[in-house]
């Protein structure tokens, strides 16, 4: 959100929080990092900032987070914007060990720490996101290369996989009452764009953005087009500065 923020707060009022655990942010209660958890956990500090937001943005695992709230009525936006939203299940023998692999490793203080270890390498930071299918620049692998090397931030991301269940999300997808605009990278590596499309048959008032040459982190390597895409969003529901 380095680039993409400050663009928005130029209309809007933004608020741009590291889900529980990740990030900079104290380890939270297990039980936190689970999709409804962190959805309890944002929901939480909107209602501490006493703020009601009127379009919800996530990216990868943070759409999910949002449209969870959504469904759940934490917060009502006109429109949940899901870049490159991880909406879907891993298919095939991936998503067949993903999620006992992640477990198993979960139960083990030591593996976010060999994760942070071998991270203190900036090239390991450069091979994640080359592997994504975006394009990186140099500022872009020193942030990450920083947040990498946080043994609490990649232990809170493990116990989150370990616990991920996006069954009920996506049965209780068709009663999204928000519009629904789903932005995908057309070169993401790590989210088939093909999900989104799936994703956006299951409910009404859904508009897909492709954005060609772009993959996994689009809203970093093009911020601007990103921003407008949210900015005309706000614009169609006749919204002026929103929050």
């Amino acid at each position: 959100w380095r680039d993409l923020a400050p663009m928005l707060a130029r209309e809007f009022t933004v608020v741009a929080p590291d889900l529980p655990g990740h990030g900079f942010t104290e380890k939270p209660p297990t039980e936190m990092l689970s999709l409804p958890g962190m959805a309890r956990g944002v929901a939480a500090l909107l209602k501490a900032l006493d703020l009601r937001p009127a379009i919800a943005v996530g990216h990868s695992a943070g759409a999910p987070v949002a449209l969870r709230m959504a469904l759940d009525h934490a917060i009502d936006p006109v429109a949940v914007v899901s870049l490159n939203g991880a909406l879907m299940p891993m298919r095939g023998l991936a998503g067949m060990w993903f999620k006992p692999i992640a477990q198993f490793m979960a139960c083990w203080d030591i593996v976010p720490r060999i994760f942070s270890w071998n991270a203190r390498d900036r090239r390991a930071a450069e091979r994640l996101l080359v592997g994504t299918g975006s394009h990186v620049d140099d500022r872009m692998i020193d942030d990450y290369h920083r947040l990498f090397r946080r043994p609490r931030h990649a232990g809170s991301a493990l116990n989150m996989m370990a616990r991920w269940d996006l069954a009920p999300l996506l049965r209780d997808l068709p009663r999204l009452e928000p519009d629904l605009v789903l932005v995908v990278g057309e070169n993401d590596t790590t989210v088939p764009p093909s999900d989104s499309t799936r994703a956006g048959t299951m409910c009404a008032g859904t508009r897909l953005v492709t954005l060609p040459g772009l993959g996994h982190l689009a809203h970093e390597e093009d911020p601007a087009t990103v921003a407008q895409i949210i900015s005309d969003t706000a614009h169609t529901h006749q919204l002026g500065h929103a929050a």
